[in-house]
C-alpha cells in the first residue's frame, strides 16, 4: 500500500461530515494488494484505522499475523479492527470490528456493539445504509464510489450518487473505491466522514 500523501490527508481533513470519534482514514488489509500488514501500518498516520481481513490464511497463520499487526497498530496509535471474526477480535481485544452486509442482515451488529468500542460495516446500497443506521453502527464504508482496481469493470456509484446517499444516511459514511489525491478532493463538498481503501495513490 502506498503511504497516504500529505496532500491527500489535507483533503481528508476538509471533508464535510467528519466525526471526532472516528478515524479520518481506514486502511483495509488485502492478500493480493497489501500482503504485509506491518508495511501498511508503518505508512499510516497516527489516529488512522486499520481493518484486518486476510480471510484465506489458515487459522494459526492468520492468528499469528493478526497478533503482529495488532501490536504494531498499538505502537503507532492506530485503531485496530478485525473484519468478520468475533473470536479473533475478542482474543486480540481489538478496538473494533468490521461487519459484512450479510452479518448486519443476520443481526450480528448487536453482538459486536456489546463487545467493541467501534463497529463499522460494508455497504453498497441505500438499503444497507438504512440497516446499518438502525442497528446503531458507528459508520458504514460505502463502495465503490469511483472505478477501482479491486473490482475492474464494475460499475461505480459515481460522485453524485454517493453524495445523495450520504446526504440521506443516518450514520457517518466513509467513501471507498478509487480514492486518490484527485478523487478525494471531489469528495470535499459531500458529507463523507472519511475515506477507506486498500491503497491511496496520486491522482
Amino acid at each position: 500500500m502506498a503511504r497516504p500523501s500529505a496532500s491527500l490527508m489535507r483533503s481528508v481533513r476538509e471533508l464535510g461530515a467528519k466525526a471526532p470519534y472516528l478515524p479520518d482514514l481506514l486502511a483495509l488489509s488485502d492478500e493480493a494488494r497489501a500482503r504485509d500488514p506491518l508495511v501498511t501500518l508503518e505508512g499510516l498516520p497516527a489516529g488512522s484505522g486499520y481493518i484486518f481481513r486476510h480471510y484465506s490464511l489458515a487459522r494459526q497463520e492468520r492468528m499469528k499475523l493478526a497478533k503482529e499487526a495488532e501490536r504494531a497498530a498499538r505502537r503507532r496509535g492506530i485503531f485496530f479492527l478485525v473484519a468478520g471474526d468475533f473470536g479473533l477480535a475478542t482474543h486480540l481485544r481489538a478496538d473494533g470490528m468490521h461487519l459484512s452486509e450479510w452479518q448486519v442482515k443476520r443481526g450480528y451488529a448487536a453482538r459486536a456493539l456489546e463487545r467493541f468500542a467501534l463497529v463499522t460495516c460494508a455497504a453498497h446500497s441505500t438499503e444497507a445504509l438504512v440497516r446499518a443506521a438502525r442497528a446503531g453502527l458507528d459508520a458504514a464504508l460505502l463502495s465503490s464510489v469511483f472505478p477501482t482496481q479491486s473490482h475492474p469493470g464494475a460499475k461505480a456509484l459515481g460522485l453524485l450518487r454517493f453524495a445523495a446517499l450520504t446526504e440521506e444516511a443516518a450514520l457517518p459514511v466513509y467513501a471507498m473505491g478509487g480514492i486518490n489525491e484527485e478523487t478525494v478532493r471531489r469528495l470535499c463538498p459531500t458529507k463523507a466522514a472519511g475515506i477507506a481503501g486498500i491503497g491511496f495513490t496520486s491522482g
